[in-house]
């Protein structure tokens, strides 16, 4: 009886230090994150901890329109699912927090599922128009269903207090509990992008036509991109609400939805680092523009964005992957 012997492939010495880097770069900015509320004041912890929530909520966005290739102006009302979804299991439930993040995470991918059906046979501007139409009607929406919502004032709910084993204040607590969040929902979109699904979606942002030809089913993974990309926003919008303790309609206007998308092109689109620096450009970008111009921030805020679209028309995550290639290296 012969056996057949299986080679394996040797990886390239330079794949294998490439990937050696990467993982180096990933363990040291995970460690950076852990160390830096210990050395934070309180309202900077806050600030990552901010940083971290929009991270999640862009890389949604970033599935729906860096990969797949659509468009979404509503991004910012599936954010608001996730926080009233999860405010109300808090406040009119009484559940454990803990328990309401794949309850918020799941409403936001049904309701994602639901208007992706019938929005993605639209493309280009008249997808764009449907999916504004959706962050215009929530906030009036919400405040209908005032004994539900709380109408105009909105919910009031007690934050998520730290266990006495783990000796951390409140804002510490917090930035952790967001920081897990966000680890589990890039490891969960990277291990999506890299499998056949990923492909797939690939396929149909590059060209709809060929990937049609090949087999890829085009409504399908529309509608389940869009129905990711409103999970994800929902597990953020659910992390918000323990973090900042308050929902109320006027926090999930249609801005809130522009700013996203803003963020996610100057963060980058198509890549995994781009939503954790359009997390930082939605966070702080703002405040700047507030505090240079006090009677006009939106136009510091426009100019912003056009000076960094002219600096770095990949984004800021394509620039930075530029400056890192002209960096020598040993071989």
């Amino acid at each position: 009886m012969s056996t057949t012997k299986v080679q394996v492939k040797p990886v390239p010495v330079r794949e294998r230090r490439k990937l050696d880097r990467r993982w180096a770069g990933l363990g040291l900015l995970l460690a950076a994150a852990i160390y830096a509320p210990f050395q934070l004041v309180p309202f900077h912890v806050f600030q990552l901890t901010m940083v971290l929530v929009y991270a999640v909520a862009l890389l949604g966005l970033n599935l729906l329109v860096g990969h797949a290739g659509q468009i979404s102006l509503g991004h910012g009302a599936f954010f608001a699912v996730g926080a009233y979804a999860a405010a109300i299991l808090m406040d009119r439930w009484a559940l454990p927090y803990p328990l309401t993040l794949p309850l918020a995470a799941a409403v936001a991918f049904v309701l994602g599922l639901a208007l992706g059906v019938p929005a993605m046979r639209l493309r280009g501007l008249y997808l764009a128009l449907v999916t504004l139409a959706i962050a215009i009607f929530l906030v009036p929406l919400l405040k209908r269903f005032e004994e539900l919502t709380g109408g105009s004032m909105g919910l009031t709910l007690v934050k998520p207090a730290p266990p006495a084993w783990s000796g951390l204040a409140e804002d510490q607590w917090l930035y952790f509990l967001t920081l897990a969040v966000t680890v589990v929902a890039f490891l969960l979109a990277a291990s999506l992008l890299r499998s056949r699904v990923g492909r797939a979606l690939h396929a149909v942002r590059d060209n709809e036509t060929a990937a049609e030809v090949m087999g890829v089913r085009l409504s399908f993974y529309k509608t389940l991109a869009f129905a990711w990309s409103a999970m994800f926003a929902g597990a953020a919008g659910c992390v918000y609400t323990w973090v900042i303790g308050f929902v109320s309609p006027d926090s999930f206007t249609v801005n809130l939805s522009i700013t996203l998308l803003a963020g996610l092109v100057v963060g980058g689109l198509g890549s995994l680092s781009g939503p954790v620096l359009g997390g930082l450009f939605v966070m702080f970008v703002p405040s700047i523009s507030q505090d240079v111009n006090d009677a006009a921030p939106g136009v510091i805020f426009g100019l912003l964005i056009i000076a960094v679209m002219y600096v770095a028309p990949t984004g800021l995550a394509g620039l930075a992957g530029r400056l890192i290639k002209k960096i020598p290296r040993k071989e």
